[in-house]
């Protein structure tokens, strides 16, 4: 475990911060800390950072309310950059933007793809449980409720099976469904993605340990 006292600051005292989504992985926002606001961000867990504009300390969300609930901190490799894991409690830029890097220097080719994410999914099939919108698959099954959610993965799964036993292509096809109706699921009890992570990390943290008294036994 670092130390603030690890880390290199430059020769204005400052270093900087990189704050990512801890939810989704997207990068929201840049910043810098100095030893002080690093400190207080560490003993609060929430964001704070040195203004360079203002010359003074800036706890995000303190004006707008949109906070930063720091989960993690991690240093570079050089200890001169850091990673700052967070929750937002809402945009991260001030323009009102979710994320400060909306703008486009080089668009990706494959453009139909590089938003989308499971989180993001989660999120749009949580809006169709609330706001019910014609036509939509998503809000006929919570329509029909648990048990049609239910037995749409008994299905899916014995079609993951039976594509499992022909080839790769049609097993991709066949798991993209069931992840989906078991995303559905979750969203119909209240289950979120981080959730799963938590219960499979402290899996491998048990796993982990079983293997290192294992080696000491």
């Amino acid at each position: 475990m670092l130390k603030i006292d690890d880390v290199k600051f430059d020769d204005k005292g400052l270093v900087p911060a990189i704050v990512v989504d801890d939810d989704t992985g997207d990068v929201l926002m840049l910043a810098y800390m100095n030893r002080e606001s690093l400190n207080i961000s560490i003993e609060k867990k929430l964001a704070c950072f040195w203004s360079r504009s203002r010359q003074e300390l800036w706890l995000k969300g303190a004006t707008s309310g949109n906070y930063l609930h720091i989960r993690e901190i991690v240093a570079d490799c050089d200890r001169d950059t850091l990673l700052v894991y967070a929750k937002p409690d809402g945009p991260a830029c001030h323009l009102g933007n979710r994320s400060c890097f909306a703008d486009d220097v080089l668009e990706r080719e494959d453009s139909g793809h590089e938003k989308f994410t499971l989180c993001g999914l989660m999120e749009l099939i949580k809006g169709r449980k609330v706001e019910r919108v014609e036509g939509s698959y998503t809000s006929y099954l919570f329509e029909k409720g648990l048990d049609k959610i239910l037995k749409k993965i008994g299905e899916e799964s014995s079609e993951v099976i039976i594509a499992a036993k022909n080839d790769k292509k049609e097993a991709v096809y066949e798991i993209s469904d069931l992840v989906y109706h078991l995303m559905v699921l979750m969203a119909e009890m209240g289950i979120d993605i981080k959730d799963i992570i938590l219960e499979l990390a402290s899996r491998h943290v048990i796993d982990k340990k079983v293997k290192q008294e294992k080696m000491t036994s």
